[in-house]
Order: structure tokens, then C-alpha cells, then sequence
């Protein structure tokens, strides 16, 4: 069965894990991992690597995410989603759209946030929301996050709905808990949807059902490319002798390669071998490379 690259349209109220063990039954594979957990409550793209594309899983997860959400004003929930309990109460106050505008812009830009209690992060080898559901709140140290864009696309007496653009690790919960609070009220995220993970903010996504009422040719043909997510890396290109030797651990001279300390390695034919580094010797090196056997041609 093909390696490659799946964006799942994710549904509503499934994990990632469940949506990506149903891909994988699919496709018959084994070897299978999602890039960038979604929420239950949250639809939209969920990359997932079969096969060989495990490999370049780090690449996507590097990227910049955008989301579409929706925030409920006057009610904090455990969760910080409508899925929790409602804990705190507040009066909205009348908002215009320009107020709104000016708030938003102060969130642009870099920033520390610090992680909810009910998110994937392992302490002593639990994750977070397992201590949180037995009732139990420990430190969590705060993190690095960037926000590219922020805008209101809708206001109403109770609710904002936002489009963000944001560095990997951002938490959209606690950005709807800050901007109620900026705003003198609470909140949490009521609809939450991901449009897109760099760099496939033009590519469409599949959803389950589509896949499940596919042909076996037509599931493959959804598959992106291994190497599709590396077009910014430089590309190498060698003779069979020095992709063999390359494909057993040892280094070739190629001195038409940039340097670079990540290339972009193919065969002459154009088969995609893996990355590597390029010194300015001409010297490369293999870094990460397939398993040819289970890799398409591209």
C-alpha cells in the first residue's frame, strides 16, 4: 500500500486518534501518524502520514495553522470549550466592532501562554486532562507562541467570530479565554474549525465519508507526495552509484549542491530518497532517508 500524505477533513466530535486509526484501516497501514492534534469539538484539516511520510511528520508540524472559531461571551467552562461544565459566570458589556478591532491588536505578535489544564501535555507520564477530570490543577510552565494575524469576521451581543494565524503549540481555548478577559467578560470557544496547515493552505481535504465510499485507486490518489511539504529545501539530484552509496549510510560528492545543512534527495529518475545535508566541499550526507521497498516513485 502507497505512502504519502492524507489532509483529513476531521468531523466533529471525534479524537484524532479515532479518526486516524479509521484512515488507517483504510488504507491498510500499519505505519501511521497525525500531525497536530484537533480537539473532539474542532473539524478541519488533519494531515496524516502513512507509511514512509512518518518520516517528514517534524516539517508539517513545524508549520503555521489557521482557525476559524467562534467565541461564546459571559460563561468560562472547565474545558474552555462548550464541551465543559460551566464554572464562572459574567455580564457582557456592549461591544462595537472597532472596540473589538483595538483589542485584537494587542494579541498580534509574540507572546507566552500558558497551557490548559485540559490538553495532551504528559506530566510523569500522564496527560494534563487526566489529572484535571480527577479534579487535580498542577503549575504548567508557559510557552512561546506567535500570532501572525487575528481578525473579527462577526460580532454579536454574545459571541465573536475570529480567524487566526498562529505558530505551532497554540492553544485557541486559552486565546478565547484572553480576549473575553481583554474584552471585561468570559468566555470559551463554542465552534472551532483549523482551515489550514502550512504549507497546504490551497490543497483540499477529504472527509471519512468520502474516503470510505472510494475506490482503492481513488484513496491513493489522495495522497500528496512524500516530499511535497519540502519544496523550500534545496534540491540534489544523483546517479544511480551514488544514491546506492548513499542509501548505505556513507557519504557522496556532489558539487552541483548547494550547501545547506537540509537538501531535498532524489535519484536521477526523480524518486525521492530522503533528506540529507550538503557541505560546501560538495560533500552530501544522508540525514533521514526512506525505505525504498515501501516508498512510491514520485
Amino acid at each position: 500500500m502507497p505512502s504519502g500524505i492524507l489532509l483529513l477533513d476531521k468531523p466533529r466530535g471525534l479524537t484524532s486518534n479515532a479518526a486516524l486509526q479509521r484512515v488507517r484501516t483504510l488504507f491498510q497501514r500499519e505505519k501511521a501518524g497525525h500531525v497536530g492534534s484537533l480537539d473532539p469539538l474542532a473539524t478541519g484539516m488533519l494531515p496524516i502520514c502513512l507509511g514512509e511520510a512518518t518520516k517528514i511528520a517534524a516539517d508539517i508540524l513545524a508549520g503555521r495553522k489557521c482557525y476559524r472559531f467562534t467565541v461564546r461571551l459571559g460563561t468560562r467552562t472547565a474545558t474552555a470549550d462548550a464541551e465543559g461544565e460551566v464554572i464562572e459566570t459574567a455580564e457582557v458589556p456592549a461591544l462595537a466592532q472597532e472596540q473589538v478591532a483595538r483589542v485584537l491588536v494587542g494579541f498580534i505578535g509574540r507572546q507566552e501562554q500558558v497551557p490548559p489544564m485540559y490538553s495532551a501535555i504528559k506530566r510523569a507520564g500522564r496527560p494534563l486532562y487526566a489529572l484535571a477530570r480527577e479534579g487535580i490543577t498542577v503549575p504548567r510552565a508557559p510557552r512561546k507562541i506567535e500570532l501572525f494575524g487575528l481578525s473579527l469576521l462577526a460580532l454579536s451581543p454574545e459571541a465573536l467570530e475570529l480567524e487566526a494565524l498562529c505558530s505551532p503549540g497554540t492553544y485557541i481555548r486559552v486565546l478565547a479565554e484572553d480576549i473575553a478577559r481583554a474584552l471585561g467578560t468570559l468566555g470559551h470557544i463554542a465552534a472551532l474549525r483549523r482551515l489550514y496547515v502550512e504549507p497546504f493552505e490551497k490543497e483540499p481535504m477529504l472527509t471519512l465519508d468520502a474516503l470510505e465510499h472510494a475506490a482503492g485507486s481513488e484513496r491513493e490518489g489522495a495522497l500528496l507526495s512524500i516530499d511535497w511539504p519540502l519544496a523550500h529545501l534545496p534540491a540534489v539530484y544523483l546517479p544511480p552509484t551514488d544514491a546506492a552509496r548513499l542509501r548505505h549510510g556513507q557519504s557522496v560528492i556532489a558539487k552541483a549542491a548547494p550547501a545547506s545543512p537540509r537538501v531535498r534527495l532524489y535519484e536521477m529518475t526523480g524518486r525521492f530518497l530522503g533528506i540529507g545535508a550538503a557541505e560546501s566541499t560538495g560533500a552530501v550526507r544522508p540525514r533521514r532517508l526512506l525505505n525504498l521497498e515501501s516508498a512510491p516513485r514520485q
